[in-house]
């Protein structure tokens, strides 16, 4: 699959931040503070995203949460359909998740496919006493009943367009722009 060009920019760089610290406050807030907590992105923008969460998180709390990665290549329900040779990022969780408080993380929710592979793998890590999902972007169309926790903004789309995370020069979330996707 091939993007065609950009339909809109639905974040600029500005935007995402403000998008982030305000996740960053709801977590802190709905948790009553950020102790026993972690926080994990799912590879690769989602491990960019929960790195910018717990800084700000910090900025806020003044505590330093832990962030991990989680690769999910192997827990994919759609391994044979993607490549023959997959590319694999690995997880690097160097923290116990049992009785944790997990902040899962995506930069975008679409179909909950890969949401429901990491919720899989994490309970192969450990049974973590509760796990939230914050993604930056959710677009509908869901084909699980997953729902995001906390999310930076809803952009309804269409099974034909693509949404794009730009990374940029220190790992942040630079802009957000939607595509059609060419055939």
């Amino acid at each position: 699959m091939s993007i065609g060009e950009i339909k809109s920019t639905l974040m600029d760089e500005k935007t995402a931040e403000r998008a982030i610290s305000r996740m960053a406050y709801e977590i802190a807030e709905r948790n009553k503070g950020v102790f026993d907590m972690a926080i994990i992105g799912i590879q690769t923008k989602g491990v960019r995203l929960a790195h910018q969460i717990a800084r700000s998180i910090k900025e806020i709390e003044g505590v330093d949460i832990p962030v991990g990665s989680l690769d999910i290549t192997f827990y994919r329900d759609d391994l044979t359909r993607l490549n023959e040779h997959p590319v694999v990022m690995g997880s690097d969780i160097t923290f116990a998740i049992e009785g944790m408080k997990i902040i899962l993380v995506d930069d975008v929710l679409f179909s909950g496919r890969t949401i429901r592979a990491a919720i899989e793998e994490l309970f192969d890590l450990g049974r973590p006493d509760r796990i939230e999902l914050a993604v930056l972007i959710d677009r509908g169309n869901r084909e699980l009943p997953i729902s995001p926790d906390y999310t930076g903004r809803f952009v309804p789309t269409s099974k034909n367009e693509y949404i794009n995370v730009e990374i940029i020069n220190d790992n942040r979330i630079g802009k957000v722009t939607i595509h059609d996707k060419e055939a």
